[in-house]
């Protein structure tokens, strides 16, 4: 089954086709990324907004999905907002010139400074949107903020995200490692279950 994957973020659709592929399923780039305002209040919504808006634009079996960090501290912050943390009003920090991923993470640490729970989770939700029908699927990872970033691997929070069970961060773990384990790949093993589920392989 060929699914064409509503985003362009490499680091994303490398993992998507990780799981995937192994499962029978065509991870498909998307021709050009499209301007999809997130208007949703759960990553649940926002999921189903980026498939259907792809799928409409696009017309094939499209799959979406929608992830953050949710940090006990913080009150579930960044939650909905972990890839834009970096810009939105919380905490009175201001933004300086550096990537996203390394902005976000800076404020969060800077936030957590002199917290004794840093306890959090990866969240991820699934939608494959078909036109006519479709599925979701979910995931989570729990684990702890660390004090400063360690490892290369991964994107986004991996840096300072250490999984349950893991003594290192899941930008230290390798690809296989992660996969196992993470918000994404549950989401993904659970959506590849529904579909074979209904004979939609």
């Amino acid at each position: 089954m060929k699914l064409l994957v509503a985003t362009t973020n490499e680091g994303k659709l490398k993992e998507i086709e990780r799981i995937l592929s192994p499962l029978g399923y065509q991870v498909v780039k998307p021709p050009k990324k499209l301007k999809v305002e997130e208007t949703g209040n759960t990553f649940l919504e926002n999921a189903y907004i980026k498939a259907r808006a792809y799928y409409e634009e696009f017309r094939l079996p499209t799959l979406a999905d929608d992830s953050g960090l949710v940090v006990q501290a913080l009150g579930g912050y960044p939650g909905i907002y972990s890839s834009r943390f970096h810009s939105i009003e919380f905490g009175g920090i201001e933004p300086v010139e550096e990537s996203p991923d390394k902005a976000n993470i800076r404020k969060l640490l800077k936030l957590l400074e002199g917290k004794q729970d840093r306890s959090a989770k990866f969240v991820a939700y699934t939608v494959l949107y078909l036109g006519s029908s479709g599925f979701f699927s979910w995931g989570e990872c729990r684990g702890e903020i660390t004090h400063e970033p360690a490892g290369e691997g991964g994107f986004g929070y991996d840096p300072i995200f250490k999984p349950e069970g893991f003594d290192r961060t899941m930008a230290q773990l390798s690809p296989q490692e992660k996969d196992a384990i993470s918000h994404r790949g549950k989401a993904l093993r659970e959506l590849a279950r529904l579909l074979e589920n209904c004979n939609l392989r």
